[in-house]
């Protein structure tokens, strides 16, 4: 398990700042694959932006805890 984050007094879990990190890359690369006009190679724009989302956060939430990201996302 992970320890909490102290900010300003207010103690945070770890995987809330990963999901926020990951809502805002996901953010980003989907601005960068709108302005690359790659966004026709993609069947559903929602779907699509809910998954890189959801691996995104596996990913940094896995490099956060340095175990298994869907354990720490799922446990």
């Amino acid at each position: 398990m992970t320890a909490d984050l102290d900010i300003g007094g207010v103690f945070v879990h770890p995987l809330l700042l990963a999901a926020i990190l990951a809502f805002v890359l996901a953010e980003a690369i989907g601005w960068a694959l709108a302005r690359a006009r790659l966004y026709r190679f993609v069947w559903h724009r929602g779907l699509f932006d809910v998954a890189l989302t959801i691996v995104l956060w596996a990913g940094i939430a896995g490099l956060i805890t340095g175990g298994d990201p869907a354990a720490a996302l799922f446990s």
